[in-house]
């Protein structure tokens, strides 16, 4: 089972900034592709974006584009979710996942092993 440690999240007030990160332990982040995720109370998980493993190919929800960007950091075996222009309709528990997969998907079936989440409230 891999894991992972999201870190990052907190409250912030509409229009401001946050960088979410997701640390992995005992194994290498580059060779999976990684998606992030987000959960509000009785609804599903919902993709927000993902870095596949192979030519580092993006993918972002409609709702996200434009204000949050998702990178790698190989040297710190980490993939980080820059969200700017923060709205309150994006508070959530925000998760990062990995799927053995070489694309992206936004489907959260497609991922396997999961983090524990880090809050994100968005809130004047």
């Amino acid at each position: 089972q891999l894991q992972f440690v999201e870190s990052g999240g907190g409250l912030v007030q509409p229009g401001g900034s946050l960088r979410l990160s997701c640390a992995a332990s005992g194994f290498t982040l580059n060779y999976y592709t990684i998606g992030w995720f987000r959960q509000t109370p009785g609804k599903e998980h919902e993709g927000v974006s993902c870095i596949s493993s192979s030519y580092g190919s993006t993918y972002y929800a409609d709702s996200v584009k434009g204000r949050f960007t998702i990178s790698r950091d190989n040297a710190k075996n980490t993939v980080n979710l820059q969200m700017n222009s923060l709205k309150p309709e994006d508070t959530a528990v925000y998760y990062c996942a990995a799927s053995i997969r070489h694309y992206c998907s936004g489907y959260a079936s497609d991922f396997g092993s999961w983090g524990q989440g880090t809050q994100v409230t968005v809130s004047s």
